[in-house]
């Protein structure tokens, strides 16, 4: 099935998680992603295991379903040409190198842009322009999502600083996209982690300007909705959410406790929050009168927003629409996958699994219109892999095939 981003090629000399989780959200919606890899190294996640399956770490297969791969050495003259023809061809860029390092290597916005004027060229950086390294603990700490996080200050348990920044890079560069197919021009795009981070505080940033105050943590509560937050039942915890006046009352008539809802204190959000210690301990106590799961039926009739706090493997299991999809991978056999948070009426374009460390590197070069001598060359000079798929001979070089309809020339 065709996506609305067919033909679209996106050259990614990301690696780790941020440009890897765009370029996916990008291949997702049908764009054609070539994976740029060191044919030793390799993208750093694919050791950041275990867990492994075929060989390959989850870290890495979680952000790299449905690309292309080729293993390049980018510090070598001509993996540096290669990288240049791919640039040049490329209707989408996307690096997170360290400022300075694209330049370096010959694939920077002002060289690239002098070949290919409408290129969309996505930099993603940890702090901007800020020379520094951008690791996902550092960017939650510097950031102020640390301090908001926990009873005490408390890293999020995913790398939500990488992830906002890939989505935030993945949004950005279809703007620019777009006024492309209108207009034919370029256009450079830059991410950080910081700023991805800091945009995320929504409305608790915006509480600390308003009112020159420093934020407050408040655990699993909330700053400015009172009942929002996780409460003990007789067997365990499970989470209220009563965004407004509406639900309070509902819920204050569910748990048998209309008297809460006709209290004075507890009439509007604004005194709920002024007296929030002491409504919370009359609710604490109803609630360990019964289990999660009778507590969840209830509130749930009611209407009240309320869920059950589950693991992950859990939570993955009680999705009513699947949340994983499931690829056939070369080396790991049939491999689940967690889906992106969208669908598209016309469907997934196409589902294939993370690539092998230098699996397409022959086509890919054939595609480029290297020669199958030239390409034997660069692989002898140890500039190119190409990966060996289990139980395969030795593949012998293609000719040369068409660059793919819709890409650069």
């Amino acid at each position: 099935m065709s996506g609305p981003l067919t033909g679209i090629r996106v050259a990614d000399f990301s690696r780790v998680l941020a440009g890897p989780y765009a370029t996916m959200l990008l291949a997702e919606m049908g764009a054609d992603v070539v994976k740029v890899e060191h044919p030793g190294l390799g993208d750093e996640t694919r050791a950041w295991g275990p867990p492994s399956a075929g060989g390959e770490a989850a870290y890495y297969l979680s952000v790299n379903r449905n690309k292309r791969d080729i293993a390049l050495d980018l510090k070598h003259p001509e993996g540096r040409r290669v990288a240049a023809r791919l640039c040049e061809r490329a209707d989408v860029i996307i690096e997170n190198f360290r400022p300075g390092v694209a330049d370096r290597l010959g694939i920077g916005y002002e060289s690239v842009r002098l070949s290919n004027p409408g290129v969309v060229y996505c930099s993603i950086t940890g702090f901007g322009k800020d020379d520094r390294p951008g690791f996902d603990a550092v960017v939650q700490a510097e950031s102020g999502l640390m301090h908001i996080t926990g009873e005490t200050p408390t890293k999020v348990g995913v790398a939500i600083a990488d992830v906002l920044a890939g989505l935030n890079a993945a949004v950005a560069i279809l703007g620019p996209l777009y006024r492309r197919a209108l207009t034919g021009a370029g256009e450079r795009v830059e991410v950080s982690l910081l700023h991805s981070a800091l945009s995320a505080l929504g409305n608790v940033a915006q509480s600390a300007l308003v009112s020159g105050q420093e934020a407050v943590s408040y655990g699993n509560a909330h700053p400015t909705v009172v009942p929002y937050q996780t409460f003990q039942a007789a067997d365990g915890g499970f989470t209220v959410a009563a965004g407004n006046d509406a639900l309070f009352r509902a819920l204050c008539v569910a748990i048998g406790r209309p008297d809460l809802a006709a209290d004075p204190r507890y009439g509007t959000n604004p005194l709920r929050i002024e007296h929030r210690d002491e409504l919370i301990p009359e609710l604490e106590a109803v609630f360990l009168t019964r289990t999660a799961a009778e507590w969840t039926t209830v509130l749930l009739d009611a209407g009240v927003p309320v869920g059950k706090i589950r693991g992950v493997l859990e939570a993955i299991r009680a999705a009513e629409d699947p949340a994983t999809i499931t690829v056939d991978h070369p080396t790991a056999g049939l491999l689940e996958l967690m889906r992106t948070g969208f669908t598209l009426a016309g469907g997934t374009p196409r589902t294939e699994p993370p690539p092998l460390q230098g699996q397409h590197t022959r086509e890919l070069l054939a595609e480029l219109d290297l020669t199958p001598d030239e390409i034997r060359r660069l692989e002898s000079d140890g500039v190119v892999r190409q990966a060996q798929m289990p139980a395969e001979a030795e593949t012998p070089v293609q000719a040369k095939t068409p660059v793919q309809e819709g890409a650069n020339r």
